[in-house]
């Protein structure tokens, strides 16, 4: 992609705000003209003096104010123009931060659960914050000043050249030079790599730096330093390298460009004085070539603003195409006109699911021919060994996935025909691995349900056995869970997630590990409420506790993907196969005792 095809992109991001931008340009020249005013003033000012530099009392003083008056108020008028420019700029980029983040929020939201799983939450998390937050800086700051960088000099040398050409074309030899050393860098490919490794870089930098904190507990445990924690330690090595690859790569350009931009009155220097002498006895000639050295060290802020913008740039576009890059991943599919299922029967038919392509040398399916139904109003179970793709399953009811073989319905309806509302609103899930958003115990639960009052959060949490707990907080129901709030335990945390299904009251209900760190007790509480919930509704429940699945009408025993055997608990163990050894294991594991004699 080509620097204008780039740029191009990036223009075309703020189209939203378009009108805005206009004006924001348009005070920004009206700026830069006015700041060419005060040069103009001294310059008739000079020219009295030196006028009349031999008789000083006939210095037309109206003439000097005059002009002092003229450049006082270009520069207040400057200074309004450039405040609303950049009122203009700012409030149009705020705007297009915010539909550019809701935007790629939703469209996260979308895309298939394996686009989560292979990118990390440090990698996203830099895109969406530090990425979108360059194209605030694009549009806020790039975008005004260049209008401001490339005008103010282009009038200075415009005027320049009025006055006297031959100064300006000795002006134009460096600043070409200095240009083409900096253009040449940019746009040459290793140029371009580095900029995408340095992008890379604070990306892994990220994404390692989020898994340490993240991983805070056995950090501590097992005495992990920052410096030992290798993956984190490399990717920071490696952002250094590559930062210090940038600045030698633009070491000899840069410095080149900074004393060359910043010394152009030591051009037009000796040419002046060469052509002076030439010029004897003429004041018109002295007094250009003295507005020439007054104006132009005031080139040279512009232009190394220029510089400065060229190499912000490349970065503000690296993220660009980040971002682009998020956007072009396909959503999951929604039909044109979604389909409401009447019953809640779900099926299984065939089912084969790799989470690679088939024509990826990686492919290797997970779930193989998989093919059951859960009746609407009974419990079906989904037990086997860790690994054999019970939470597959599950997470393939929910769309995180779509199928390469077979199919999924509900009532008769293929869930891809479903609507992803649609079928959200019919199937209520309990994970095994709990999140809770940084927000009230309150809200977290209602997010089951968020017109639900608050009589029926504090219902649903009675049945999940969280409402004691609560209530011995000391803000209670507004309690705030996580960062700045408070920590729940893991069983705490788990019957809040409960709640939180209770409350959705769906026709579909999947439990995955639901009571994995609940005590006897409020096992016991929990599938007492539970007991409530499923009545009439179609139950698919994932888990290890044999004991706590002995009553469903259906388990199905998964092993490398595949059905082993299904049946109920009864059936099951007749057939002395993989259920009867499960059950074995299970009922000797409760038996075990820490430090008991080995017979």
């Amino acid at each position: 992609m080509s620097d204008t095809s780039e740029v191009s992109r990036l223009i075309e991001v703020t189209k939203e705000h378009k009108g805005l931008l206009i004006t924001a340009s348009m005070f920004s020249t009206l700026s830069s003209l006015l700041q060419i005013v005060p040069f103009i003033s001294i310059y008739k000012i000079v020219e009295e003096l030196l006028l009349h530099a031999g008789h000083p009392a006939s210095v037309d003083r109206d003439v000097l104010v005059h002009w002092g008056i003229i450049a006082f108020a270009a520069l207040i008028g400057g200074l309004i123009s450039l405040y609303i420019g950049g009122m203009c700029s700012h409030i149009a980029a705020f705007n297009i931060l915010y539909r550019l983040r809701v935007r790629l929020a939703e469209h996260v939201a979308k895309v298939p659960m394996g686009y989560h799983t292979k990118t990390a939450t440090g990698e996203l998390k830099k895109i969406i914050e530090v990425s979108v937050e360059k194209i605030e800086k694009f549009i806020a700051h790039q975008l005004p000043d260049v209008v401001t960088a490339m005008i103010m000099p282009l009038i200075m040398l415009g005027y320049l050249f009025w006055l006297d050409y031959r100064l300006v074309l000795i002006l134009l030899l460096p600043i070409g030079i200095g240009f083409w050393l900096q253009t040449r860098l940019f746009r040459s490919e290793q140029g371009r790599q580095s900029y995408r490794d340095f992008q890379y870089a604070i990306e892994e930098m990220n994404a390692t730096g989020v898994e340490y904190v993240r991983g805070m507990p056995a950090v501590k445990v097992f005495g992990i330093t920052a410096d030992s924690f290798l993956t984190f330690k490399q990717a920071v090595t490696r952002y250094r390298d590559i930062s210090l690859k940038i600045t030698d790569l633009c070491k000899t350009s840069y410095g080149l460009f900074f004393v060359i931009i910043s010394s152009l009155s030591t051009f037009i220097l000796p040419v002046g004085i060469l052509l002076s002498s030439g010029n004897l006895g003429q004041q018109s000639f002295a007094i250009t070539f003295i507005l020439f050295l007054i104006i132009t060290p005031s080139l040279s802020a512009p232009l190394l603003k220029l510089l400065l913008l060229g190499s912000g740039m490349r970065e503000i576009v690296e993220g660009q195409k980040r971002i682009d890059a998020v956007f072009a991943e396909p959503v999951v599919h929604e039909p044109k006109f979604p389909k409401v299922p009447v019953i809640y029967e779900v099926a299984f038919r065939k089912v084969t699911f790799a989470y690679d392509h088939k024509e990826s040398e990686a492919y290797k399916p997970v779930l193989e021919k998989i093919d059951f139904v859960a009746k609407a109003g009974e419990v079906t179970a989904l037990v086997g060994p860790s690994g054999g793709g019970k939470s597959t399953i599950a997470n393939l009811l929910l769309r995180f996935w779509d199928v390469q073989e077979g199919e999924i319905t509900i009532g008769g309806i293929p869930i891809q025909e479903m609507g992803t509302e649609s079928l959200m609103n019919t199937v209520s899930f309990v994970f095994q691995d709990v999140h809770l958003f940084y927000d009230t115990i309150e809200e977290n639960i209602r997010m089951g349900n968020t017109t639900a009052s608050f009589e029926e959060v504090m219902a649903a949490a009675q049945v999940a056995c969280c409402h004691e707990f609560i209530e011995k907080l000391d803000a209670g129901y507004q309690t705030r869970i996580g960062e700045g709030g408070t920590y729940l335990s893991g069983g705490e945390a788990q019957r809040i997630s409960i709640a939180r299904a209770l409350l959705k009251n769906a026709p579909i209900l999947v439990l995955d590990e639901a009571t994995a760190f609940a005590d006897a007790e409020n096992e016991y509480n929990i599938q007492q409420g539970l007991s409530q919930l499923i009545q009439g509704k179609t139950v698919l429940i994932i888990a290890h506790r044999l004991t706590t699945i002995r009553a469903a009408e259906q388990i199905i025993v998964i092993q490398q993907g595949q059905i082993a055997e299904s049946g109920t608990h009864d059936q099951l163990r007749a057939l002395d196969g993989v259920y009867e050894h499960m059950w074995q294991a299970h009922i000797s594991a409760a038996s075990w005792k820490l430090g008991g004699a080995v017979r």
